[in-house]
């Protein structure tokens, strides 16, 4: 059978399965055990099947998975994000449209302390939109900034789904998070820039309101008691990684012991908060490690068959430049991001894209930055980007499906002009990991 039939009917029996709603995992194993039966017999190799699983989720550099969500957890229930949320708040004073890049800031922040999007953009939906909507601001700059900044979190260090990526395409997990920092804060600055221009040319989208005023020995206070804190865990986190005085999972845990620390300091460790962030931690992390074990082995599975070699040798037959098949690969991608979760598009698409790259002589950590960027896009493109579920379970009630598209998009165009800037300048990626090698 040709490479490319192997290929269209595993991604098509894959494609079905989840588009009919059965969950990524087992849609992935589902595949794996009928290729498996079809082409090697079913017998021992389901018992190599078992093993190639248990193989992918037991390995140790898995671990930050797990710790860098425990971490976030533990900032969620303990309210010390609330309380660094507040204190950002007083610093901006009467800026105009403060709320909206109120928003920004608080998602770039928050996007260092933990890895999850879903979290992220709930949190803020939670926090600031109904003081938002109570001021008057409009969707573009209510609903808007939220879905952006929310999606930082695949950007911006610890990212658990940079973990996953890391993993699934076998790339240095420390260069993935560091390459992802400066990318990351290209679309945090290209949303403050948007937010700032459209509000002057539209001022009714952000009106302006009294605020009491702050002493300046107050805001100080509140920066040295509740956001420099903050600031040695994202330390902890990414500054060992940088300075290669930690590997990734010595740096979650210590983010992990960090926020313990400051939650216990504050008065926030209690029992209860600490229960609900272990179980937040386990029902997440063992919902990505199924769906990673899954993938891993098909990864396994399109290597026995073949098909990934074979496409492999056709590609690299093509006379296009290898700039012009990342931009079809990432074509693919943002095609996709509008009808499937980005994680199984990563866990579908990687063990393909990842043999073409360092075929072609690229980097691929540039390439896996690259990629990341784009699913971070498939977040918030319509028709089924998973934040904008999130967004309406936020939002107040009445406000329409149609609306969130409409809120997302500028901030999906900042998005698209930060994919072309990485894709053209390979050295916002390459720069930081290349200081520590």
């Amino acid at each position: 059978m040709e490479w490319w039939m192997i290929l269209l009917l595993l991604f098509s029996a894959l494609g079905v399965l989840i588009v009919i709603g059965m969950p990524v995992a087992f849609a992935f194993l589902s595949v794996n055990l009928g290729a498996i039966f079809i082409m090697q017999g079913g017998g021992r190799a389901f018992h190599s099947l078992v093993l190639g699983m248990y193989d992918a989720v037991s390995s140790f550099t898995l671990l930050p998975i797990a710790l860098f969500v425990l971490m976030g957890e533990i900032l969620w229930h303990s309210n010390l994000a609330f309380r660094a949320l507040d204190v950002l708040d007083k610093l901006l004073g009467r800026l105009t449209g403060r709320l909206s890049i109120l928003t920004v800031a608080t998602g770039t922040m928050f996007s260092s302390l933990s890895g999850s999007t879903m979290a992220n953009t709930a949190l803020l939906g939670t926090m600031l939109l109904p003081e938002m909507q109570r001021r008057g601001y409009r969707s573009p700059m209510s609903i808007g900034p939220i879905l952006g900044s929310g999606g930082l979190a695949m950007m911006i260090p610890p990212s658990s789904l940079a973990v996953i990526l890391a993993a699934v395409g076998k790339l240095s997990i420390g260069k993935i998070l560091i390459g992802a920092l400066i990318p990351g804060l290209i679309m945090a600055v290209l949303y403050l820039g948007y937010i700032v221009i459209r509000c002057r040319m539209q001022p009714h989208l952000t009106p302006a309101y009294d605020i009491e005023s702050v002493p300046l020995r107050e805001k100080l206070i509140g920066v040295v008691k509740y956001l420099l804190p903050l600031g040695v865990i994202v330390f902890l986190v990414t500054g060992v990684i940088v300075i290669g005085v930690a590997t990734p999972t010595e740096a979650a845990a210590l983010g992990c012991f960090g926020s313990m620390v400051m939650a216990a300091a504050y008065g926030g460790l209690s029992v209860a908060s600490l229960k609900k962030a272990l179980m937040g931690t386990v029902q997440i992390s063992v919902m990505m490690l199924t769906i990673l074990a899954s993938a891993l082995v098909f990864s396994q599975v399109l290597a026995y068959s073949g098909a990934s070699r074979d496409m492999l040798e056709y590609v690299l037959t093509l006379a296009i430049e290898p700039l012009v098949v990342v931009i079809l690969m990432q074509l693919v991608v943002l095609l996709l991001g509008m009808f499937m979760e980005q994680v199984a598009i990563m866990l579908i698409m990687l063990p393909i894209y990842i043999p073409v790259i360092n075929a072609l002589g690229l980097d691929p950590i540039w390439y896996g930055v690259l990629m990341l960027i784009n699913l971070q896009m498939a977040l918030t493109t319509p028709p089924f980007g998973m934040l904008l579920f999130v967004m309406k379970g936020v939002a107040p009630k009445g406000t329409t499906m149609r609306e969130i598209y409409m809120a997302g998009m500028p901030f999906l165009a900042c998005d698209f002009i930060a994919l072309v800037t990485v894709l053209l300048v390979p050295a916002t990626v390459t720069f930081l990991p290349g200081l520590f090698q």
